[in-house]
């Protein structure tokens, strides 16, 4: 899009891009992202445009941090020089040290500004910190709802133990950078393999019953898998139980495919 044609713009770090920034991203030609110093993050920046589907403006944060909420507006003009309307969420502040906020938007910003009343599902405030902690809880059904979507991670495939194709089942490991992970213990989720979405079952957490490294690994649900990928994606479904310590491989084999079955009938359940 040409910057020329850029009359609309919707502020904010819009980390998860959930049900209520979407209410304001609808509303617009653009997409203006500060990006934080946050190490973990629902959406990394870099994954946000998948969602947004809009063409989407990064400002990095310690570039506009010491800026006046007059000289952040003007600096905006600069880039947008068509710009005629804003749309903010309602605790929106702009500024060093947040000194700016909706009202200070109006006054700066000559043209119109549309100020978005906070959403809520289930009587609760659809942010992203909320979306944060019921992630890390392990409340994954409630944290999809809210975004709207299956909470989804990306990472790079690296060799585990070597334990799972030999003596327990097949498993892909995964080191993530940047994200929220959810809360130890076990998961249905869905697999990312050559742009399809496979049903899988996943653990998070320290091994305990071996060797008590971390690890983030995934079994696809009855497929052979030859992986030819450096990276994929892991969409989480639901939580199924918290992770345990077993006295020996056996034991921990058996409650596996306890796992994988009670995976199967989930996925029954959700495919009806």
């Amino acid at each position: 899009m040409n910057i020329r044609s850029i009359k609309s713009i919707t502020i904010g770090s819009f980390d998860g891009i959930h049900q209520g920034h979407m209410k304001l991203i609808q509303q617009v030609d653009a997409v203006v992202i500060i990006e934080k110093k946050n190490k973990e993050f629902i959406t990394p920046g870099y994954k946000r445009w998948e969602f947004i589907k809009k063409p989407s403006f990064f400002y990095n944060i310690s570039n506009i941090f010491s800026m006046t909420p007059k000289e952040f507006i003007e600096s905006l003009l600069k880039d947008f020089p068509f710009l005629e309307k804003i749309v903010v969420g309602y605790d929106f502040y702009f500024g060093h040290q947040k000194a700016g906020d909706t009202s200070t938007l109006r006054k700066l910003f000559k043209k119109d500004v549309i100020v978005v009343d906070e959403f809520k599902l289930d009587a609760v405030s659809v942010h992203s910190k909320v979306i944060k902690s019921l992630i890390s809880s392990g409340e994954i059904k409630k944290a999809n709802k809210f975004l709207n979507r299956e909470y989804e991670m990306q990472g790079t495939v690296i060799k585990g133990q070597g334990l799972g194709a030999k003596e327990l089942v097949p498993t892909i490991n995964l080191k993530v950078y940047n994200y929220i992970l959810p809360k130890d213990g076990v998961y249905l989720t869905k697999t990312k393999i050559e742009n399809e979405w496979l049903w899988s079952v996943s653990f998070i957490g320290k091994r305990v019953s071996t060797d008590g490294s971390f690890a983030i690994e995934t079994h696809i649900i009855d497929r052979d898998i030859i992986l030819r990928e450096d990276e994929i994606e892991i969409a989480f479904v639901d939580f199924m139980r918290d992770n345990h310590r077993f006295e020996s491989l056996e034991k921990l084999k058996m409650q596996i495919h306890r796992d994988i079955n009670h995976c199967k009938e989930m996925i029954e359940a959700y495919e009806r």
